[in-house]
């Protein structure tokens, strides 16, 4: 059983590391416009550059349900929801506010495109011990 929670954690980490080195970028606006031109491509296009959404789908599956998996795949749904509403909001309807420009223009830490990394394999462990 160890060896299992252990291979999951390990593929996640592996999604993460993907999601966010075709994510990262000094700013949030910069975040956004890298995820704007798979979305400009194709909406599909971009569902599928995130794959640790489809790993959690199955993580659910894989634990019949588990609050923490379903958990996970939640934050996940709300995550790609958010992104998606960004992109239309700055690139499509270009309504920003002042403070929200400033905002997006913000330079972030260089671990934030990182934290799921922190944030799932707790709830993969959970998922499979709880």
């Amino acid at each position: 059983m160890n060896e299992i929670v252990l291979n999951y954690i390990i593929i996640l980490i592996v999604l993460e590391v993907y999601e966010a080195q075709w994510q990262k970028a000094q700013t949030m606006m910069g975040m956004l416009a890298r995820m704007y031109e798979h979305y400009q491509r194709n909406i599909f296009l971009f569902l599928i550059m995130h794959p640790s959404f489809y790993f959690a789908i199955v993580l659910m599956f894989v634990t019949n349900y588990n609050m923490y998996a379903v958990m996970m795949l939640v934050f996940k749904c709300a995550d790609i929801v958010m992104k998606i509403v960004l992109l239309q909001q700055v690139f499509i309807k270009k309504e920003l506010s002042e403070e929200f420009s400033l905002a997006l223009l913000a330079p972030l830490h260089r671990l934030v495109p990182y934290i799921g990394m922190v944030i799932y394999p707790p709830m993969i462990f959970m998922a499979f011990v709880g």
